[in-house]
């Protein structure tokens, strides 16, 4: 069989002026008269936005002023999923042409403001104030060709190799004039509103696991047999063998300040959360900060001491009261006397 030419391909291929590129995209540019909109090849051939970025910042740009362009809209409309969207908006918001901000509506209800810019920097420069209206249409002859991306036409591997066929060059036809487009005047933009900081309560460092002074093999064999038991209490307290050998020094603690094994299992086990999706963590916050303190010795619960009181003692002179071990005569009563204190 022979290799199926394509007729109209050929002859569209001849009317196109100019020479014809021997290899890569080989572009048909048809002006357009309705439904078009004009793109920037700052934003088509950016270095450093991916390709799904671009189609999102496109099909956007294409857009009436009203559309809903969140994730949902476009997850909807497009195969891609939330999250390739998500990341494609973020893009273009670090590169200017996405602007989200969030405005206080009336009743405390919050909405996000989108504004699209077709050129992020001449709005930085200051030099165009930006256009919020509907995507730019027109219904005349179009001012500039779009050139359209069409298929790479690699040629096929013939048969019987034919010898090649000089194209013959179309006339030159002289160039109408192109009409200028009249400037708009457009009102100034309006600032976005601040962005307030997020009230986050500032996160605590997790408290480390007690561990006792000596961890001997007799006391990690009961923590873990207690821990492996606790299934039996509470069917939601199932642990791995991974879950017991960390949480066994915890136990261990607790069985050093001579907590009963009776005691620790009531408050592992007591008011577990329904459901209970992390057994382990739930065990581990409570033998951190539900670790009670050492018993206390048998000097530290002897009641206290009460400091020594002089006696009350009669001056044998003026019969006054006064403090001390031995009777006598008073301090004044000694100055008169001349006598040793």
């Amino acid at each position: 069989m022979d290799t199926q030419h394509d007729n109209a391909l050929t002859h569209a291929l001849a009317a196109i002026p100019g020479p014809v590129p021997p290899s890569g995209v080989i572009h048909v540019a048809v002006p357009h008269t309705s439904r078009f909109t004009v793109v920037g090849n700052h934003l088509a051939q950016h270095a450093e936005l991916s390709l799904v970025a671009i189609g999102v910042g496109v099909h956007i740009q294409s857009l009436p002023a009203g559309a809903e362009v969140g994730i949902k809209a476009l997850a909807a409309r497009f195969p891609e999923g939330e999250v390739k969207i998500a990341l494609a908006l973020r893009e273009l918001e670090a590169h200017g042409y996405l602007h989200r901000t969030r405005v206080r509506l009336t009743k405390g209800r919050v909405a996000t403001r989108t504004v699209f810019c077709n050129q992020p920097g001449a709005v930085l420069r200051g030099g165009v104030a930006p256009v919020v209206g509907p995507a730019v249409r027109s219904t005349g002859p179009a001012t500039a060709p779009v050139r359209e991306h069409t298929r790479v036409l690699e040629p096929e591997p013939a048969a019987v190799p034919e010898e090649p066929r000089p194209v013959p060059e179309p006339a030159a036809v002289p160039e109408e004039p192109r009409p200028v487009p009249e400037p708009v005047l457009v009102p100034e933009a309006l600032p976005a509103p601040a962005r307030l900081p997020a009230r986050t309560a500032p996160t605590q460092p997790r408290r480390p696991l007690p561990h006792p002074h000596a961890l001997t093999p007799e006391l990690r064999q009961t923590a873990s047999a207690f821990l492996a038991d606790l299934r039996r209490h509470a069917e939601e307290l199932v642990l791995s063998e991974q879950d017991i050998e960390e949480l066994a020094p915890g136990v261990a603690a607790w069985l050093e300040r001579d907590a009963t094994l009776d005691t620790i299992r009531r408050t592992l086990t007591a008011d577990l959360p329904k459901p209970l999706k992390h057994p382990a963590r739930l065990l581990r916050h409570r033998l951190t900060a539900l670790l009670p303190p050492p018993l206390p010795g048998i000097h530290a619960l002897a009641p206290p001491r009460r400091a020594q009181v002089t006696p009350f003692q009669t001056c044998d002179g003026c019969e006054r009261a006064f403090r001390s071990h031995h009777p006598g005569h008073c301090r004044d009563c000694r100055d008169q006397h001349g006598e040793a204190a």
